[in-house]
């Protein structure tokens, strides 16, 4: 059987892997599959991938291996949980649809959450728009109920990450034509979360600078060269 787990340091995914599979790190194979160390704006993470080889726990067969990923007890935990839960999913459908939300992770003053849905595409909605509204009610609800210290991050289809993956990409790729042309470009309107992305990303590239540009929520980031107009 082939199982993923997912923890902030490999030792955790490893025991997150012995308690949830009941067996001792002796018995099952571990490979590295991801690992992201922690900086100012993301976490820090290791995913790994256990194998239980033929015989162990008398539970290996002939079908397809069972891919599954830990993160958390996606269930609620407590009342507020369940009352968040209960009012995004509420909140869902009197937008016309229908999600499921769980858990994805508790981390510190960190809570986030995901939603599977067949209307997904509809409820990020383009560069995640609607995906910040919800992600803002869900805040708010936070609060009216006496959790402002506590951040609500919601997801789904893993988006967020996959956003972040293409700003980075995007942040290099205009980094590397400004240093060609020497001329400065003008990046899409971002939300601050997205714009600290591009700008931590340049950070260390030593000819390279950023700037914010606009009014309100949505302002642009300018890739120059340092020094450049």
């Amino acid at each position: 059987m082939i199982y993923e787990f997912e923890g902030k340091t490999e030792k955790e995914a490893i025991e997150l892997a012995s308690e949830e599979l009941g067996l001792s790190s002796e018995q099952f194979d571990v490979e590295i599959l991801e690992s992201q160390t922690p900086g100012i704006f993301k976490k820090g993470f290791v995913k790994i991938k256990v194998t239980i080889p033929d015989g162990v726990d008398g539970s290996q067969n002939n079908d397809e291996p069972v891919i599954k990923t830990i993160t958390a007890n996606p269930c609620p935990q407590d009342d507020f949980e369940k009352a968040l839960l209960d009012f995004l999913e509420n909140l869902i459908v009197k937008m016309g649809y229908s999600a499921k939300f769980e858990v994805m992770f508790r981390e510190g003053r960190k809570l986030g959450l995901r939603f599977t849905s067949e209307y997904s595409s509809i409820l990020i909605g383009k560069k995640g728009k609607n995906l910040d509204s919800i992600q803002l009610l869900a805040n708010v609800f936070a609060g009216n109920h006496g959790r402002e210290d506590l951040k609500i991050i919601v997801d789904s289809e893993n988006y967020r990450i996959r956003r972040e993956e293409a700003l980075v990409r995007l942040a290099y790729s205009g980094a590397t034509k400004v240093q060609s042309t020497k001329k400065s470009i003008l990046l899409e309107p971002m939300n601050p979360y997205e714009r600290r992305i591009i700008h931590t990303t340049l950070s260390d590239i030593a000819d390279i600078t950023t700037e914010s540009e606009g009014d309100g929520l949505y302002k642009q980031v300018r890739i120059k060269v340092k020094g450049g107009r």
